[in-house]
């Protein structure tokens, strides 16, 4: 057989089977007088036997190690460790749709995509038109990228739907112009600390606090009483998680 007829009886292309020459993995066939390849039946066997491997989504290497026979991998490793990669990707595929099916669920903000636990936690808080509620849904938007988890969002929920919090965040918006020793913060940072549940405190694994340079670089986002007001609400929370778990 000639390289063309070769490939149509195994349905590949001639390049593939040029590229498998080059690459080690089909032996090159003895040639004719006149220069062309003759390729024979063995040729279209283990050519065939390459195509269904490549199919099955094994990499040019891990088909090489499979046609090594004793001198590689067994074919049963190799194929445990390919279905271990594709229920992997099964699992992102299958989180990604999730993820699309909550943005077709509901209106498509300018912050989407999200995960689907903190779109159901932002669709849940009353409208409001406060700035500080806004930032925070920012501060949201940001952790649901870095350090963000269901167990969080589901905790929040009642403190999303709690009348009390919108109160709470006229109040810091009314410090925006305010000095850093407005008598107000301790206060404010007392009450809105308070109204934080356990529950939620509880949810945080210990690998999603924030770190230095991250609450350094939250706290330059506020204006200074504000600030001030946020630094010691972190503080009581990060207290209260340290005494739950010690």
């Amino acid at each position: 057989m000639r390289i063309g007829e070769l490939a149509a009886l195994v349905r590949v292309t001639t390049r593939a089977v040029r590229h498998y020459h080059h690459v080690g993995l089909l032996p090159e066939p003895t040639r004719r007088a006149n220069g062309y390849r003759s390729y024979t039946l063995r040729h279209a066997v283990l050519l065939a036997r390459i195509r269904r491997l490549t199919e099955l989504g094994l990499s040019l290497d891990e088909v090489r190690d499979v046609l090594a026979d004793d001198a590689g991998r067994e074919l049963a490793e190799v194929l445990k460790e390919l279905d271990a990669d594709l229920a992997r990707q099964e699992r992102g595929i299958r989180r990604r749709r999730e993820i699309l099916a909550d943005l077709l669920a509901g209106p498509l903000t300018p912050d989407a995509p999200l995960s689907p636990g903190l779109a159901a936690l932002l669709r849940a808080a009353p409208d409001t038109t406060s700035p500080a509620a806004a930032k925070d849904r920012e501060h949201l938007v940001l952790l649901d990228t870095v350090a963000g988890g269901d167990a969080v969002y589901a905790a929040l929920h009642p403190l999303s739907e709690d009348p009390a919090v919108l109160e709470l965040y006229q109040r810091l918006d009314e410090l925006a112009d305010a000095p850093a020793d407005d008598p107000r913060i301790a206060v404010l940072a007392d009450e809105m600390s308070a109204a934080v549940p356990d529950e939620v405190l509880a949810a945080i694994p210990v690998s999603g606090r924030a770190t230095p340079d991250f609450g350094a670089a939250l706290l330059a986002d506020y204006p200074p009483a504000q600030a001030e007001v946020v630094r010691r609400v972190m503080d009581a929370l990060t207290t209260r998680m340290d005494r739950s778990r010690s």
